[in-house]
């Protein structure tokens, strides 16, 4: 599910007299995955959703994420990483599919 996107290449190209790179950052989830790891930490709240970026670059277009276990795995909760875990297998699994 995707919760808000945000265009943060547009503050580049003002920048740069409108010119300048495509970038996309995209909060995405599922809710039901997010209160299963604040379940175990609270704090999981705070890094769900994920946090996509699509930044457009002179050699192609390049996707990253900030992986969820190495938000969570501070916490030690062994609950919380495997919800996390599993999160961050979607989540390339999607990514990877997105790059075909």
């Amino acid at each position: 599910m995707e919760f808000v996107r945000f265009d943060a290449g547009e503050i580049l190209r003002k920048e740069r007299g409108g010119q300048g790179p495509r970038l996309l950052r995209l909060l995405v989830g599922n809710p039901l995955i997010m209160v299963e790891m604040a379940r175990a930490v609270p704090d999981a709240a705070a890094y769900a959703p994920v946090t996509i970026l699509v930044d457009e670059r002179a050699d192609g277009v390049h996707l990253s994420y900030d992986s969820m276990v190495s938000l969570i795995a501070p916490y030690g909760s062994e609950a919380a990483l495997v919800v996390a875990r599993d999160l961050d297998a979607k989540v390339e699994s999607l990514l990877k599919a997105a790059a075909r």
